[in-house]
C-alpha cells in the first residue's frame, strides 16, 4: 500500500530542505511526497525543483495563486494516488522509521471496523511528546472521543485517502487551524474512529502563528473560523452543557467589543438565553 505526505507551503522554501532530508532517510521509500506551493514568492520553487531532479524519491509540485492553506490541502487531496493521506508542515520533519510505522499501524486494523485511519504523537523531540498521552500502545476512539482517553496536543493524523476525497477541508476565508478540526468532527460524527498510536514518528517547529497559538489569538484573528468550529462542536459533537458554555463565554470575551450581544449569538447560532447564562456564569467564577 503506498503512503502520499503532503505538505502546503508558503514562503518556506528555507525549510524544506530538511523536511527533504527526512524523507530520504526513511527506512521505507515506498511513498511520494506531493508540494503545494501557495503562492511563494521566494525561492521554493527552485529548492523543490533540485528535489526533483535528484529522483531519489517521487515529487509532485503544484504552484497555486494565493489562495490559503485549504484550498492548497484539498488541492493536494485531488493529487493523491496514495492508499493513506498524512500532512506534514514545511517547518516540520519526519522520524526515519515514519513510513513503515504508517504502513504497520494501517496493516493492524479490523476491516470490520468504521476506520477513518490512524494517528501518531508529534514531539518536540524524539523523546518529548507534544501534550498529554494515554499508556499502552493505542486505543480506538473517534476525534470526539479525544479528551475522554487523554489524546491531548496536536497529533499526526494519517487518513485513508478515500475518506477524505469525500469530504474536504471547508474553505474558510483568512483561515489556518479551524477547517482541520471542523473536519475531524464531521469524520467522528459519521461514526469513523481513529486508531491512536502512542509512539512519536513526526517533530515540530512551531513558528510564529502556529497552532500554539491560544485560543484568544485565534478567535481574534479569525471569528469566522472559530464561530464555525463552536457550531460544529455543538451540533455534531453532542459536548454538554458546561462546555458549550464555556465555549459561547470564550467566545463572547473576544467578540464583546465588535458586535452586539444579538450578533454573537447569530454567529454562533446560539439560544441568546443561554448565551447569557454563559456569560454570566464566567463572570460568578472569576468572584
Amino acid at each position: 500500500m503506498f503512503v502520499t505526505v503532503f505538505t502546503p507551503t508558503y514562503n518556506r522554501g528555507y525549510l524544506l530542505t530538511r523536511l527533504y532530508n527526512s524523507l530520504l532517510e526513511q527506512t521505507d521509500i515506498n511513498f511520494e511526497w506531493i508540494i503545494v506551493d501557495d503562492g511563494s514568492t521566494d525561492s521554493t520553487k527552485e529548492i523543490v525543483s533540485s528535489f526533483i531532479a535528484d529522483k531519489r524519491i517521487k515529487v509532485i509540485y503544484e504552484y497555486q495563486n494565493n489562495a490559503g492553506k485549504h484550498v492548497a490541502v484539498n488541492r493536494g487531496i485531488d493529487l493523491a494516488s496514495g492508499d493513506y493521506f498524512g500532512i506534514v508542515d514545511s517547518d516540520d520533519y519526519l522520524l526515519p522509521n515514519a513510513i513503515d510505522s504508517i504502513r504497520t499501524a494501517f496493516n493492524t486494523l479490523e476491516l470490520s471496523k468504521n476506520f477513518a485511519g490512524i494517528s501518531f504523537n508529534r514531539g518536540y523531540s524524539e523523546n518529548e511528546c507534544i501534550g498529554k498521552t494515554f499508556s499502552g500502545e493505542y486505543i480506538d476512539a473517534t476525534s470526539i472521543e479525544r479528551k475522554k482517553y487523554n489524546i491531548l496536543g496536536d497529533k499526526f493524523e494519517v487518513f485513508f485517502t478515500r475518506i477524505l476525497k469525500e469530504n474536504k477541508f471547508p474553505v474558510i476565508e483568512g483561515e489556518k487551524f479551524m477547517s482541520e478540526i471542523v473536519l475531524w468532527t464531521r469524520i467522528a460524527a459519521q461514526g469513523y474512529k481513529i486508531r491512536w498510536f502512542n509512539k512519536i514518528v513526526y517533530i515540530c517547529e512551531y513558528l510564529p502563528g502556529g497552532l500554539t497559538d491560544s485560543n484568544d489569538k485565534l478567535i481574534a484573528s479569525n471569528y469566522k473560523g472559530y464561530a464555525l468550529r463552536i457550531r460544529e462542536q455543538v451540533s455534531l459533537a453532542n459536548i454538554n452543557i458546561r462546555e458549550r458554555m464555556g465555549y459561547y463565554s470564550a467566545y463572547y470575551k473576544n467578540r464583546m467589543n465588535h458586535a452586539s450581544i444579538t450578533d454573537i449569538a447569530k454567529e454562533l447560532d446560539a439560544n441568546i438565553i443561554i448565551l447569557l447564562l454563559s456569560i454570566f456564569a464566567r463572570k460568578l467564577m472569576r468572584k
